[in-house]
């Protein structure tokens, strides 16, 4: 007689792996700046927002789901605006060139994000991805993270140009 095993511990090292090396390769990227081009920073919300509408489409939530969803998306988009405000910005005096850094708050805020997202669809669907729980959890973290995407750089890119705005007009005085 074969008893079915219960969930095996790659199960729960695999991802946490993955994590782990996409976390250390950002850390290191996070300490340089780089270049900054705000006529960019409306592409990922964009297709983001295409694939939150496809998955909606797709499977829509329920009226109880649409309201986590829209309350998500709410609490996104502060989050998105304060993560965007812990990004560095600076515009080369000479060039006028933008230049972004992450700060290392912003790299903390994701990986609490990341942690807290795995914990509750862990939790809420025991364990099974298509239950109807843990559905509803990652309909409320899409539209947490779209509301994260499009205000984190909606943030950067009206601080850019003022940034950008302020630095012409102080070489024109």
């Amino acid at each position: 007689m074969q008893t079915e095993a219960g969930p095996g511990w790659m199960q729960y090292v695999l991802p946490v792996a993955f994590i782990a090396i996409v976390m250390a390769l950002r850390w290191r990227r996070m300490s340089r700046a780089r270049p900054l081009k705000i006529e960019t920073l409306w592409i990922v919300p964009v297709i983001y927002l295409v694939i939150v509408g496809l998955v909606f489409a797709e499977a829509p939530p329920s009226p109880m789901g649409w309201a986590w969803s829209a309350l998500a998306l709410a609490v996104g988009l502060a989050a998105g605006w304060y993560r965007g405000r812990t990004m560095r910005i600076t515009v080369d005096p000479e060039t006028h060139t933008l230049n972004q850094k992450a700060s290392p708050a912003a790299f903390l805020f994701l990986i609490v994000l990341v942690v807290a997202r795995a914990a509750a669809r862990q939790e809420l669907g025991g364990g099974n991805p298509t239950s109807p729980a843990a559905l509803l959890a990652t309909d409320i973290g899409m539209a947490f993270a779209l509301g994260l995407f499009a205000a984190t750089r909606l943030e950067m890119a009206l601080r850019a140009k003022r940034l950008l705005r302020e630095s012409l007009a102080s070489t024109f005085r």
